[in-house]
């Protein structure tokens, strides 16, 4: 519930506040008072985007702040109360006042920007506007206008439908998501078919032809080695050979040397000497090994030059592959096996294709099934909605007009990838369903529905509005709606049955309305005035406005005027009274019953 609200340099409205209580408030005044504000200060509190027009002439800013009592009463997060308020308050740190309160404030910079509060922290406006969109609804002519639209139209049977229809819902959306994904992933694919045939045929070459020369693991630098060794075969031949001479050889090698110095150490008397013993066997052993390995490097090396041919033969064919491939021998052996791991994914593109295409046809048909049971539970809704508005319409001094609420198939483009069947037709399956749900009135029974866009004049529409409104409220309670001149066009009687449908309204709800009908007015439990002050104590300045509440006998005085005009005269007052009195007493029979 609204309880406080305060404006400050918005419009004509130099600085006012105003309570609310509970049940049915009217906001009365003279055109140009200001009235209007009073919405767009809601609206501001709302998120709606912030204009600097709005800002008063001379001002800095315009501020606007709002005080809201939770359901509940829940103090703090977590004390009960909707789920979906207590989220937004806890995620933003806001702060809950000890009497269940949070206080929402929007300013608007006369340069255009904007900022948000929110229990007492700097929150983004949308944060703010998630808040107290929860908390408020505000209708009003533009609101009348959206209703015209078929989309709007589906988002109130689905309203009114509520839990009947929300599963459904969910689960085509759920569908439809995943239908969505495989085509998308089949078109893709499907543009992609010869780019990925052309892919394919690359990398089966590669990988042919790096099969073809068989690379080992670090072959290359092997080879390198190799080469470089055969290069000059005869020097390295000689120079090994001279090496093992001396090492090994048979006339006076240094194994046979170290021979003799380790016999003549083993008998000789002194024991210095003997001590050398271990380290001349030593030697004598790595000796002997470096001798064996120049003969086994003899033996290794190639008897002639064609040896070194084969090589670098093989040489040229693995650097054939590292100037296409890779770095080196190893970069080109990983490049394989990334190649054959890629084939596996994209080998055989139409098979992939055949797969996607039967993928597609199973969502559809989930989709089609899912359509067809939102379809049928939103039939079933609307003939309840359209006989519960009705009597509404009846009640508005519409006579015999009642309310037709088609359910309809939205059909297929000739080219709609989104097409489905359902009862019997293309249809369409947009975001909400395939369903096209049309609002049309009947003058009389057995009349011919018209579209209410091209039949209901603007009176009509505010009063179709105010019936669905009236419906649609039936299951829940305790949230804030605002009119905004939701009774233009219309008077008489028809402006007394508003004025009742209003008053029955705020008994599940807190009503706010902006009127300029005495007969909706009189039906208030609270009337604010917003005044005009001429002058308002600055020579610059036309007028301010000012928002007070009336009592009785101030409230018979405004509904006088509101009357044609009539002012404080008798005749004027006993109007006033006699309408007060009168609806006063219906409001009184109401709550006894």
């Amino acid at each position: 519930m609204l309880e406080e609200l305060s404006i400050e340099g918005l419009g004509v409205i130099e600085q006012a506040s105003a309570q609310f209580h509970p049940g049915f408030t009217v906001l009365t005044g003279e055109t140009g008072a200001g009235k209007t504000m009073i919405v767009t200060s809601l609206h501001l509190l709302s998120g709606a985007r912030a204009d600097a027009t709005r800002v008063r002439s001379g001002d800095t800013k315009a501020t606007v702040e709002g005080r809201f009592r939770l359901a509940d009463g829940g103090s703090s997060p977590g004390h009960g109360g909707d789920p979906v308020v207590e989220e937004i308050l806890e995620s933003s740190g806001a702060d809950v006042d000890e009497d269940g309160t949070v206080i929402a404030v929007r300013s608007v910079n006369a340069d255009g920007r904007s900022r948000a509060h929110l229990g007492g922290r700097s929150v983004p406006v949308g944060v703010m506007g998630r808040l107290t969109n929860q908390l408020l609804a505000i209708h009003g002519q533009n609101d009348q206008l959206r209703l015209l639209k078929p989309e709007h139209q589906r988002a109130a049977l689905d309203t009114f439908a509520g839990s009947s229809v929300a599963g459904p819902s969910d689960a085509y959306r759920a569908a439809r998501d995943s239908w969505i994904e495989v085509l998308d992933e089949l078109d893709a694919r499907r543009t992609n078919h010869r780019e990925l045939a052309q892919e394919a045929d690359r990398l089966r070459f590669g990988v042919d032809e790096i099969a073809a020369v068989d690379p080992q693991p670090g072959e290359d630098a092997e080879l390198a080695a190799t080469i470089r060794r055969l290069s000059d075969l005869e020097t390295i031949r000689a120079a090994g050979a001279e090496s093992r001479e001396i090492v090994a050889g048979d006339a006076g090698s240094v194994v046979d040397g170290l021979g003799q110095v380790r016999t003549i150490l083993e008998t000789a008397a002194d024991d210095s000497l003997r001590d050398l013993l271990p380290r001349v066997s030593e030697a004598l052993t790595v000796i002997t090994d470096v001798g064996e390995e120049l003969t086994s490097f003899l033996a290794d090396l190639p008897a002639d030059a064609d040896e070194l041919d084969k090589l670098l033969t093989r040489q040229a064919e693995l650097k054939a592959l590292v100037r296409k491939y890779a770095p080196d021998i190893d970069g080109v052996i990983a490049w394989r096996t990334a190649a054959e791991l890629r084939l596996t994914e994209i080998d055989d593109p139409q098979q992939s294709i055949t797969e996607l295409e039967n993928a597609a046809t199973a969502a559809q048909a989930k989709v089609q099934d899912a359509a067809a049971a939102l379809h049928r539970r939103r039939k079933t809704a609307a003939k309840s909605m359209a006989s519960k508005v009705s009597a509404e319409l009846g009640g508005l001094a519409m006579g015999d007009t009642t309310l037709a609420v088609d359910v309809a198939v939205e059909p297929a483009a000739a080219d709609d990838r989104l097409a489905i069947e359902l009862d019997g037709h293309r249809a369409h399956a947009g975001s909400a369903g395939a369903d096209r749900v049309e609002f049309a009135l009947l003058a009389h029974k057995g009349a011919t529905p018209l579209p209410i866009a091209r039949s209901a004049s603007g009176g009509e529409l505010s009063r179709v509005m105010l019936a669905l409104e009236v419906v649609l409220a039936e299951p829940t309670s305790g949230s804030i709606m605002v009119f905004d001149e939701v009774d233009a066009g219309v008077g008489g009687r028809a402006a007394v049955e508003i004025g009742r449908r209003l008053a029955g309204l705020a008994r599940a709800h807190q009503v706010i309305v902006v009127t300029h009908l005495p007969q909706v007015a009189a039906f208030a439990d609270n009337h604010l005035v917003i005044g005009k002050n001429s002058g308002g104590g600055r020579s610059r300045r036309q007028h301010t406005s000012t928002v007070r509440t009336l009592d009785r006998d101030e409230r018979v005085a405004e509904l006088a005027r509101m009357l044609a005009g009539l002012g404080d005269s008798d005749t004027g007052r006993a109007h006033a009274e006699e309408l007060l009195a009168t609806a006063e007493g219906e409001k009184q029979d109401r709550d006894d019953s």
